[in-house]
């Protein structure tokens, strides 16, 4: 089982409550707390593009890269003609990130850092985001906090819509520290009629606060600062959703 092979063509169906407007203006209120040498923005592990359309829409010049084609494919059909200026995708993994320039902000949003569950490769893929930032560039990204994966264990889940439906259930490993959801997906087939099975595997690693701040500073990041849920405040205890933000030194 693989991830998002299946999953990419019903994804944006199941997420239709995550507002991605409220994002993007979460993300503007801390590109304006400090301002940006430029306006080209990667969004890192972009999906279907949802959060990328948005910024572009608001006058940012977005580079959308994900490591799944059909996630990318449905970002790059839902960008077609995306004002003022249509954002470019690259299928590519976190820790190979490679552009062609350098970008004044990289935002890596709902909780895809903790998709890496290596962290050698999370060490990587923090060193190549500093290398393509420019100078005085910001990089922002949110984590599910270990409390939130590790209370997730055990628990299942539905997810429904008329043409489709996805059951999923979570184990939680105290000594791997990963979240293992194991998903049975159905979709409808229009020309036939008939419903169509398929399975998916993903996994999610609780990193904490400390670990992540300690990569950073060591990919060179620096002004390290934690965040609620879409909160201009430090996070509480119990918070379910962490904010990070980091600078590349001018």
């Amino acid at each position: 089982m693989s991830s998002y092979r299946v999953l990419a063509s019903c994804y944006d169906r199941f997420t239709y409550d995550v507002d991605y407007p409220a994002w993007a203006s979460y993300i503007q209120a801390h590109f304006a707390k400090a301002p940006l040498p430029g306006s080209t923005v990667l969004d890192l592990a972009c999906g279907t593009g949802s959060l990328t359309r948005e910024l572009a829409r608001r006058g940012y010049e977005m580079i959308g890269v994900d490591q799944s084609p059909e996630m990318l494919a449905e970002a790059a059909e839902k960008n077609r003609g995306a004002a003022p200026i249509e954002p470019i995708f690259l299928c590519q993994s976190m820790e190979k990130l490679d552009l062609y320039g350098t970008v004044d902000a990289c935002v890596c949003c709902l909780d895809s850092v903790n998709y890496v569950t290596d962290p050698k490769k999370l060490q990587r893929a923090f060193g190549r985001v500093h290398l393509f930032l420019t100078p005085g560039g910001l990089f922002l990204f949110d984590v599910n906090s270990p409390e939130k994966l590790e209370g997730l264990d055990g628990q299942v889940f539905l997810d429904e819509t008329e043409d489709a439906y996805c059951v999923w259930r979570a184990e939680f490993s105290r000594r791997s520290r990963v979240c293992s959801y194991f998903m049975d997906l159905f979709q409808l087939d229009p020309s036939t009629g008939q419903w169509d099975r398929g399975e998916e595997l993903h996994r999610e690693r609780a990193y904490t606060v400390e670990e992540l701040t300690a990569m950073l500073e060591q990919a060179g990041f620096s002004q390290v600062r934690t965040y609620g849920e879409l909160k201009l405040r430090p996070p509480r205890p119990g918070e379910q959703r962490i904010f990070f933000t980091a600078r590349k030194e001018p």
